[in-house]
């Protein structure tokens, strides 16, 4: 299809970069934890706060943005996010003690919560041709975690402060365009309520496949959070893992992951996927040097991208028809089980540095076990097969049992 052919281009692609900046935004702080550490004088739990905050708080405000945007429509709630953002960034540039700091996160990261609850759906009402427009997003989504470290290792060179500021500016900047570019969808939807959200977690399939996304979860910000701090490495070689990692993440969904799983089934990818990152986790506790943990921590980030490029798929079509709704409940399962990591691992590194991993690997090896139990629920509402349900007389059953209509992927 000629994309000259969309008649919304211009608020796709605004769409599309406040995406990239909110990704990025989440990512500029990995490089600075340990000097805003160092600075403020606060131990490595502490520092994992800002974490724990904006992913909290995000978490939480999931399900009030998926309401607001059902009442007062999609862009003044993406907009209002947006601006909370930009002010919430801007006022931690100039904070002084970690108790700021983290409650400007928790109100960056509300803000935030606005954006990811209606950034997709408007993106794929405003479209014609939709696999265009969920590879644009997920485009942005790899290249703002790939661009986030190194902003912040460079900036965060000068000071821990520049990289908030500027990821203010950038919001600002974000704020202008969306605001004149954007459009609400032509179709205007009912609102959505609070009984709609959790009554999808009645679906066995969606309820298995949120059980191992809370174990991963839990897992990527382990990685992103804590490793930071375990690498021990300057602002801007920090900045440089980081983006490397990021690339790692982007190849994962924009290279393989799709592709992947057009030749064996979105669900089996996501299998792949945790089992690998399991293995990275047991390599980064019994790793032996930091020339090590990087290719790791690289490793990582292709894992987590197959993940990434396939979860919210599987979810849309598990869920509730409502995009909205799928959205909103699987998002408050997402980053809610991700919420206590960063701090977990900061308050188990005072014990061994390798903790926090061998940690995250338990937790993943139960999702892996959860998986296992449950892929061919999964596969048969998404209308996949996995490989065992071919002697599996459970998988045989779920797969010829009535299922409530599949809604689209996106």
């Amino acid at each position: 299809m000629d994309r000259r052919s969309e008649p919304n281009r211009s608020a796709i692609y605004a769409t599309t970069l406040v995406a990239f900046l909110a990704i990025a935004g989440i990512a500029v702080v990995d490089p600075i934890l340990p000097a805003i550490g160092e600075d403020i004088g606060v131990t490595a739990w502490q520092v994992e706060l800002l974490f724990t905050a904006y992913i909290a708080v995000m978490a939480v405000g999931m399900i009030p943005a998926t309401l607001a945007s059902g009442r007062f429509g999609f862009k003044p709630v993406l907009i209002t996010g947006v601006s909370v953002v930009g002010l919430a960034a801007i006022l931690a540039s100039f904070s002084d003690n970690i108790v700021q700091l983290s409650v400007l996160r928790g109100v960056w990261g509300l803000g935030n919560a606005m954006f990811f609850a209606t950034a997709m759906v408007v993106l794929v009402n405003l479209a014609i041709d939709r696999e265009w427009v969920v590879g644009l997003f997920e485009t942005a989504l790899g290249l703002g975690f790939a661009v986030g470290p190194l902003l912040g290792g460079l900036l965060g060179h000068v000071s821990w402060r520049l990289p908030f500021f500027v990821c203010g500016l950038f919001m600002v900047l974000a704020l202008v365009v969306a605001a004149r570019k954007l459009r609400e969808p032509a179709n205007r939807q009912a609102p959505v309520r609070v009984g709609q959200i959790f009554a999808t977690y009645h679906r066995p399939a969606f309820i298995a496949l949120c059980v191992v996304t809370a174990a991963y979860n839990f897992v990527f910000f382990v990685v992103l959070g804590y490793t930071p701090l375990f690498l021990h490495l300057d602002v801007v070689p920090l900045g440089l893992a980081f983006t490397a990692w990021g690339l790692g993440l982007a190849a994962g969904i924009l290279v393989i992951g799709h592709r992947l799983a057009h030749r064996i089934g979105a669900v089996q990818t996501v299998g792949v996927a945790i089992v690998g990152l399991l293995v990275c986790m047991a390599l980064f506790a019994t790793s032996g040097s930091t020339a090590e943990s990087l290719v790791v921590l690289v490793l990582a980030g292709l894992c987590m991208g197959l993940a990434n490029a396939n979860l919210t798929d599987l979810a849309l079509g598990l869920g509730s028809r409502d995009r909205r709704v799928a959205t909103g409940a699987f998002n408050l399962v997402r980053w809610g089980a991700a919420a206590p990591a960063p701090i977990i691992s900061g308050k188990l590194a005072e014990h061994g540095l390798a903790l926090p991993f061998w940690v995250g690997f338990a937790v993943l090896a139960a999702g892996v076990l959860v998986y296992l139990a449950s892929a061919h629920l999964m596969a048969a509402g998404y209308g996949e097969r996995v490989l065992w349900s071919r002697w599996n007389s459970a998988a045989r059953d779920a797969e010829h049992a009535p299922e409530e209509p599949v809604g689209e992927a996106y």
